[in-house]
């Protein structure tokens, strides 16, 4: 795996758990996201854990789904990669 495709696939995995996390906060489903987006929910399957990444439509879809805007979900990704990224406090 190149070091782009390294850096693509930590940033499906950080969009993907945020969608996961606001999903649960507003007790929704993956099966009821496969139906806003028209997608099966086996890509909503794929989509959810990072082993296809939301495209643009996609996340702009999904982020709307759940109320709120795609730079939110972003914002919120970079901030789990910030704070992962850290030493631990000692």
């Amino acid at each position: 795996m190149t070091n782009h495709s390294l850096v693509g696939a930590v940033i499906a995995g950080l969009l993907a758990g945020e969608v996961r996390a606001e999903m649960a906060r507003q007790k929704r489903t993956a099966g009821e996201m496969a139906g806003a987006l028209g997608i099966t929910p086996h890509t909503a399957g794929r989509r959810l854990n990072g082993a296809t990444p939301f495209n643009v439509v996609e996340l702009g879809n999904v982020a709307h789904w759940l109320g709120m805007t795609p730079d939110v979900l972003v914002q919120r990704a970079e901030e789990r990669f910030v704070r992962a990224d850290r030493p631990a406090a000692s």
